[in-house]
């Protein structure tokens, strides 16, 4: 089921994920729950489980459909993700379904490479550029208590956002 997105300022935002230890049925009710949180925002493209009060290393993307896409994967369940290499930054601006009423400009990596489990165990390399890179970072970020805000290359460069609905 969707769940409702916690925002800034909320202690599970802000602090490193836990590894899962087994990918159980409990484990497995948080990705469900994550898809469908994702799949319920249509401008969503990604959510890790801090975002919706679970401090366990597990995200989902899916950029599939977005015009900035290059590569694109579909939707992916990543369970203990790390990133494997990260090269070539390059300043996007971001925003967060936990920052909803800021945005910012944020240098990431525009090519990286995550290792993963997906939602059988199976342990899974993604190459990635541009905005699908751009997203994977986001998510790993927020598994690491990292926000887009901690990341904003300047402070002139946090911006009001127009509309988020």
């Amino acid at each position: 089921m969707a769940r409702p997105i916690r925002l800034v300022g909320e202690p599970v935002l802000h602090e490193p994920a836990r590894p899962v230890a087994e990918l159980d049925a409990a484990v497995l009710a948080v990705v469900d729950d994550l898809l469908a949180t994702m799949r319920a925002t249509s401008h969503s493209v990604g959510v890790a489980a801090p975002q919706i009060g679970v401090g366990l290393r597990i995200a989902v993307v899916d950029v599939t459909g977005h015009p900035k896409a290059r590569s694109c994967h579909g939707e992916l369940v990543l369970v203990n993700p790390e990133l494997v290499l990260a090269e070539h930054p390059a300043v996007g601006r971001e925003g967060c379904m936990s920052v909803p009423d800021l945005t910012g400009d944020v240098a990431r990596a525009t090519h990286v490479v995550v290792r993963a489990l997906d939602r059988d165990g199976v342990e899974q390399i993604i190459e990635a550029d541009a905005f699908e890179a751009r997203a994977l970072q986001h998510e790993l970020d927020h598994l690491d208590g990292t926000l887009f805000l901690d990341r904003v290359v300047a402070a002139d460069r946090l911006f009001r956002r127009k509309v988020y609905r």
